[in-house]
């Protein structure tokens, strides 16, 4: 069974087994997480959640992104020139049962 649901502001297509990554989440490593805000179980859709239907989780580990550059400037000016790095957090979750 596959499932469309919604966490830190984006929606994860997933199906029992899958392994997937989403914004950071306070919940320690192997505790179960359930999320509610399912928009399609299989045939099912909802508006804008489906009512009853939830996917649950169990959290893999935590960790940070590979780092990105961040490079600011103004055009025509040599004083204002800005590097930064950013590591993102993440949290790697499995699938582990569909309820809908």
């Amino acid at each position: 069974m596959k499932a469309i649901f919604e966490t830190g502001g984006k929606q994860y297509y997933v199906a029992e087994g899958d392994e997937i990554y989403v914004e950071k989440l306070d919940a320690e490593e192997g505790k179960t997480i359930d999320f509610d805000k399912v928009l399609c179980v299989g045939e099912k859709t909802g508006t804008p959640y489906v009512k009853g239907a939830k996917v649950e989780c169990s959290v893999v580990k935590h960790g940070k992104q590979r780092k990105i550059k961040v490079f600011k400037y103004l055009n025509k000016n040599n004083r204002h020139r800005h590097t930064q790095g950013h590591r993102q957090p993440y949290t790697k979750l499995k699938v582990t049962k569909i309820v809908g």
